[in-house]
């Protein structure tokens, strides 16, 4: 059996990771993760990269901002692949940013069908929970639903 290469082209991370290669180029400039260049420019990624993008991807998809996921993976030493142990550290730094997104989403699940959050699309009720429009000073959107 032959041994893998150490290091792979963007193309087969793209092909391996189901991410495009705009994205993984977008990833590097963004700091989370890194490659090297050859003579002729090209990139080339550790293995461990695909792990990585694994993790860039399944934290995204929880919602997790791209700047809180990047924080996270500083975290762990260069060159390294994260593990399980990583995963468990992770999640307890973002615990409480999903929890607040819950409370979030409850509270519009909870309201969206009385009020739109003054956006304003309930004109027949708006004049009893915002009169005079004082949501306006709030900027603008769905202010009721979109709580800080």
């Amino acid at each position: 059996m032959s041994e893998l290469p150490a290091e792979i082209t963007i193309g087969e991370l793209s092909r391996r990771s189901g991410v495009a290669t705009s994205a993984l180029r977008f990833y590097e400039r963004q700091g989370l993760i890194q490659s090297r260049r050859t003579s002729g420019n090209q990139r080339r990624y550790a293995r461990s990269t695909l792990r990585i993008v694994a993790f860039i991807r399944a934290s995204h998809h929880l919602g997790i901002p791209l700047e809180v996921i990047g924080g996270v993976l500083s975290l762990l030493p260069e060159g390294a692949a994260p593990d399980h142990a990583f995963w468990r550290r992770a999640s307890e730094c973002w615990s409480a940013e999903l929890n607040k997104r819950i409370e979030q989403l409850e509270c519009m699940r909870d309201r969206f069908t009385e009020c739109i959050g003054c956006g304003c699309l309930s004109f027949d009720q708006c004049v009893l929970v915002n009169p005079a429009d004082f949501l306006a000073a709030k900027g603008p959107g769905p202010a009721r639903l979109l709580k800080d």
